[in-house]
């Protein structure tokens, strides 16, 4: 591996804020002397999430093991995650619209054949199934927990059959308990509580039902921004970690995203 000077688009202030949050950490665990400085190590982890360099190449850049990249990687995602808000948190402050969008993704993995459970029918490829609650901005408030992506929206293993996964996580009773209106797709139709979905069909329905879905369509069509920007962090494009670990990424991520728009 030969080492060379590149840029990465990420402000000077969010680096800093993440290598407070290791110094703080190190503190706590009475760790002071490591090979790297917190700064070149929360360098390190954003090289890693947004251009999606192995750990071998981040090694050679950073003049340490592939052994230390790891670990430097793992332990800082995991110190982000912890600060990415609950879904409680982040429905603490409603929009003042008074909704919200419910949408869904699939992170692509590099798993094999063989693993069926992560392989997505409607995408083609294997990955996981990531659920989002935005602003009607397009704003991501939280992001769920990842699922196979052999996972439908209209289930999920840990409820009842047809049990949508936005139940699962909570989304569907916590914003009844908000008294927000959900916005979500075709794929959530039968959720109940306060969840809206588009109806069924196109030239057959009547007038005001097509109304009603070019509506819904125009007010959720924010939702996808979420995704967009989120996607922008290349290592979710195509994970080579462990699924275990996507849906601590993405809490990551989420956590950087917040401290990014905040800075």
């Amino acid at each position: 591996m030969i080492p060379y000077r590149a840029m990465l688009d990420v402000p000077h202030e969010v680096v800093e804020h993440i290598s407070w949050l290791i110094y703080a950490r190190r503190c706590e665990l009475n760790s002071r002397r490591r090979k790297l400085g917190c700064f070149r190590q929360a360098l390190l982890v954003l090289v890693h999430l947004r251009k999606n360099e192995t750990l071998a190449q981040l090694a050679a850049a950073f003049g340490v093991s592939t052994a230390t990249a790891g670990r430097y990687v793992n332990e800082t995602a995991g110190l982000l995650a912890e600060h990415a808000p609950s879904l409680h948190q982040a429905l603490h402050k409603p929009p003042p619209e008074g909704f919200v969008i419910l949408d869904g993704t699939l992170t692509a993995t590099d798993r094999i054949r063989a693993d069926e459970p992560y392989y997505s029918m409607k995408h083609r490829r294997h990955g996981m199934n990531v659920q989002v609650v935005a602003a009607p901005d397009g704003t991501p408030l939280w992001f769920s927990r990842a699922l196979p992506g052999r996972t439908h929206d209209l289930t999920s293993p840990s409820l009842r059959p047809g049990a949508p996964p936005a139940r699962a996580h909570g989304v569907i009773q916590a914003c009844l308990s908000h008294q927000l209106l959900v916005l979500a797709d075709r794929a959530c139709q039968g959720a109940g509580a306060t969840v809206r979905t588009p109806y069924y069909g196109h030239r057959d329905l009547p007038e005001h039902y097509q109304r009603y879905n070019r509506d819904h369509t125009r007010l959720r069509a924010p939702g996808e921004r979420a995704f967009a920007r989120l996607k922008q962090w290349r290592i979710l494009r195509k994970a080579r970690c462990s699924t275990n670990r996507i849906g601590r990424t993405v809490a990551a991520i989420h956590a950087i995203e917040i401290a990014w728009r905040s800075g």
